[in-house]
């Protein structure tokens, strides 16, 4: 069959899975939770005794609200019982082993059965087809490679969809536009940030990648706002999808944004929501912004029972145009631990980023600096101008982003305008909020 043909063709992955209707997704839940907190509770001594601690037995789970019942997991988890002390499987049995850079303490570590490889992959071939990718794409693929998960999880993901593979990885901006042009990408996996840098680097190279074959943008491990979104549509001529995961629950490919974009489908017959209050850690009703937390169904190697992602989010449960049943997670709008308290006001950093994109002449490249003056937090942005604003222009542009930020966000911040190409830019996840207050 032709190139153009196999484009052309309808195609679904796994269309009995992504179209099961709300009661069969949730038969299949209880049945997979039920087996999973069951074999951890056995082969897992820590959530073993901390269910014993709690009163709670696998025997308690009659229905699937009888998950509240069970202690919770988090990244501190992770890092006390380093290097395998969570796994539920011997370590011969483990296919493969992925980790955090662990630049705040001990790295994450977390490890992948060959029957967990196989369903990652799966599962990641499914977003690229719900997102809207084909067999016989080329995708370009420039998350990192190595122990971070996006990359071989994109890769495996894409060759299991039946497409072509770039395994560009991060970093060489330059050469990945001379790839990208020379070998006719389809599809482009990345940050957002660092998608938003080869489009800069493009033009000023005098590259359209808006004329090339490029259509679809897979964009995740990082929160991004609905204004990136709309920078990369039109700098890169994409539609830009939102694809969601962490190395803990998997990797990429635990949510995705479908045709109807809409919100993230996350994918029920593998994983239960729940989105809780981060201070109280009850359980919000649908609708409701909260912390996202996460179990594993199918997991082998890494069961995780309650994982507390950090991400704050809102799940949906109306039906989406696209027929789909599985919940929706609206876009993440940040991380708790990365929400900043100024004068009694939360403030997450893609509020700001939201509040920047309204502003004409600011460009998307900003850093968030949080100092200590006294008994106060005090926020400066620093903010590269668009190159094409002129520099007697800059003292308005301030003004500007001083009073955007007030009305939308609710704070008052200092503006510290930057040449032009002179904040950092990441191959990554960007590093948007410097702290530099004392440490107590």
């Amino acid at each position: 069959m032709s190139q153009a043909r196999v484009r052309s063709a309808p195609w679904h992955f796994d269309p009995a899975a992504e179209f099961l209707s709300a009661d069969a997704i949730a038969a299949l839940q209880l049945d997979r939770l039920r087996a999973t907190i069951a074999r951890t509770y056995a082969a897992v001594p820590r959530f073993r005794s901390r269910c014993d601690a709690a009163g709670v037995h696998p025997s308690d789970l009659r229905r699937l609200d009888d998950l509240t019942r069970f202690p919770f997991t988090t990244k501190a988890d992770l890092r006390e019982a380093y290097p395998f002390g969570l796994f539920a499987v011997p370590r011969a049995e483990v296919s493969r082993l992925h980790a955090s850079s662990g630049t705040t303490g001990r790295p994450t570590v977390v490890g992948y059965t060959a029957a967990d490889l196989d369903r990652w992959a799966g599962l990641m071939a499914r977003c690229f087809a719900v997102a809207g990718a084909r067999p016989g794409d080329v995708i370009h693929n420039a998350y990192g490679y190595g122990l971070f998960t996006g990359g071989l999880g994109a890769h495996d993901g894409a060759e299991r969809l039946g497409a072509t593979v770039v395994p560009a990885s991060g970093g060489g901006t330059e050469r990945q536009i001379v790839l990208l042009r020379d070998f006719g990408a389809d599809v482009l996996c990345a940050t957002p940030s660092y998608a938003l840098n080869i489009a800069e680097v493009a033009e000023r190279q005098g590259v359209d990648l808006r004329a090339s074959r490029l259509r679809l943008g897979m964009f995740g491990a990082e929160p991004w706002s609905e204004g990136m979104r709309a920078a990369l549509q039109t700098r890169l001529g994409i539609t830009a999808r939102d694809v969601y995961g962490l190395s803990e629950i998997m990797g990429p490919g635990v949510a995705v944004e479908c045709e109807a974009g809409s919100g993230l489908h996350g994918w029920e017959d593998h994983f239960l929501f729940e989105v809780i209050d981060p201070a109280t850690g009850a359980v919000l009703e649908p609708g409701r912004t909260g912390e996202l937390v996460i179990t594993t169904l199918t997991k082998d190697a890494l069961p995780m029972i309650r994982y507390r992602t950090r991400d704050i989010t809102r799940l949906d449960r109306t039906p989406c145009p696209c027929g789909r049943n599985h919940v929706r997670i609206m876009r993440i709008t940040g991380r708790d631990d990365d929400m900043m308290i100024l004068r009694g006001v939360n403030v997450y950093p893609t509020q700001i980023e939201a509040a920047l994109t309204d502003v004409p002449g600011a460009s998307p490249h900003y850093r968030l600096v949080l100092r200590r003056a006294g008994a106060m937090d005090t926020l400066t942005i620093e903010l590269e101008p668009d190159p094409a604003l002129a520099g007697p222009a800059w003292p308005t542009l301030s003004a500007a982003v001083i009073h955007q930020v007030k009305s939308l966000v609710g704070v008052t911040v200092a503006v510290t305008l930057q040449a032009p190409g002179s904040l950092p830019r990441s191959a990554g996840k960007a590093v948007r909020l410097c702290d530099l207050r004392p440490k107590d």
